[in-house]
């Protein structure tokens, strides 16, 4: 496969195809600018979410062209949504930030033969091979588990790698002892009759570094009576290439999605990512225009439920044991709160286990820094963000984080690594302190 390996995108301005309606919802009041965390950052106005609307406009009204400056701009925003949370207009964030990614890229204003490597080898390559990216999985576990990783770093070997590499190696995820479909049967029954029937999605980074959680979540439906189908090899599910100017392989791998679920037959489609799962509830509008999949797609976006949202929704049974953790505190992750709408979910589920006390974390919703890729592609600003993430975490005293999605999770667990001395010492989410109770209510 070429490198260079066409976009599929039109040669029109994306930006000029744009409902044109939708640049013309910012009313410019400025809400928006105290909840963006570059504007806060700089106090720029090009950094504001309003900012970035105009150069938008300017570029759909033709007075300017794309520029290296806006393809800057566009990488610089985290995309966290907490804009659109705040705006009183309803301005959709979304679509203008990911449809200027995508322009960006259709022009190329931002080639290097580096970056050009980098995105076919993530976003066309692994990415869209399943099997692949495991098999990539399995090399990295052996390296990380068989005592290799040690001696490079005892030695000092890091030091050959690019300065960009170098500076990530310490970041680089743990993997898995077992990926998901060791650790969950394809169909598996709740212990008395079943009440409802979902789906678990089991995502790319989700199975690779933390698939005892999508066993944990597949325990939860379980213990709250539904039949959990778990098809097998998974793709991603193209929130990585949607919101990285790839929206043709974002399309192909949601039609690779409706292939592999039979929604009709479900009453949900679980996911317990709140980036993905953000990303997961669009595929009608990604897909609109689609003759095959459209209406499939509007069924898609119909069924599918954050766990904490389908819990709540079903009355999840309370636990009468406690989980083995006195006090948490909790961090939102962006998609989920600000994408999804969906806050006081996984409180009600933290507050319901016995024993557990929840302390509320201040700006819990506030970029960890984070944000997909953003910590490669921004270590500055990411990590500055992970520091002042950090620092409340401190305020809480708590002895644990609990968060919904897999990308803050090793955001906060890289960074209360290098902060040995930091009151919290781990990293969890609701669903696993949920699981953790039910299993103590069986002795287990």
């Amino acid at each position: 496969m070429s490198m260079t390996s066409s976009n599929g995108l039109s040669g029109a301005s994306l930006l000029r195809q744009l409902d044109y309606s939708i640049l013309q919802q910012c009313m410019h009041c400025g809400m928006c600018l105290p909840t963006c965390p570059t504007y806060m950052e700089t106090k720029r106005e090009r950094n504001s979410p309003r900012g970035r609307i105009s150069l938008m406009r300017a570029i759909a009204d033709g007075e300017t062209p794309v520029s290296k400056s806006f393809a800057d701009e566009m990488y610089y925003c985290l995309g966290c949504l907490a804009c659109v949370t705040a705006c009183p207009a309803g301005v959709n964030y979304v679509e203008l930030f990911e449809t200027s990614r995508a322009e960006i890229e259709r022009t190329k204003i931002n080639e290097t033969p580096q970056r050009t490597f980098w995105r076919w080898l993530t976003l066309e390559v692994l990415f869209m091979r399943p099997r692949l990216l495991r098999g990539v999985g399995l090399l990295l576990r052996f390296y990380q588990q068989s005592g290799i990783e040690r001696v490079v770093r005892a030695l000092h070997l890091t030091r050959l790698l690019p300065q960009n590499l170098r500076k990530l190696e310490p970041q680089t995820p743990r993997i898995a002892a077992s990926f998901s479909d060791s650790l969950i049967d394809e169909i598996e029954q709740p212990k008395h009759t079943a009440k409802y029937r979902v789906a678990l999605l089991t995502g790319c980074v989700q199975d690779l570094v933390f698939s005892d959680i999508n066993r944990d979540t597949a325990d939860v439906l379980l213990a709250n009576g539904c039949e959990v189908i778990t098809p097998r090899e998974q793709s991603c599910c193209g929130s990585l290439h949607g919101h990285n100017g790839a929206p043709h392989l974002a399309k192909e791998l949601a039609r690779r999605q409706l292939d592999m679920f039979d929604v009709e037959a479900l009453d949900a489609i679980i996911s317990n990512a709140g980036g993905c799962g953000s990303h997961l509830k669009h595929y009608g509008h990604l897909l609109h225009d689609d003759p095959v999949y459209s209406e499939r797609a509007k069924q898609w976006d119909s069924k599918v439920k954050d766990i904490h949202e389908w819990l709540v929704q079903i009355n999840f049974r309370k636990p009468t044991a406690p989980c083995g953790t006195e006090e948490v505190t909790y961090h939102e992750s962006c998609h989920l709160c600000h994408g999804q709408k969906i806050t006081s979910q996984p409180r009600a589920i933290l507050t319901a286990i016995p024993g557990l006390r929840l302390i509320e974390l201040p700006e819990s919703n506030w970029c960890c820094g984070s944000a997909g890729i953003y910590n490669i592609t921004q270590p500055e600003q990411s990590a500055k963000l992970l520091t002042r993430k950090l620092d409340h975490l401190e305020q809480t005293k708590a002895c644990s984080v609990a968060t919904s999605n897999p990308g803050c999770h090793l955001q906060l667990s890289f960074g209360l690594r290098n902060h040995l001395e930091a009151s919290c010492k781990s990293v969890t989410q609701p669903v696993s302190l949920l699981a953790a109770a039910y299993r103590m209510e069986r002795g287990l």
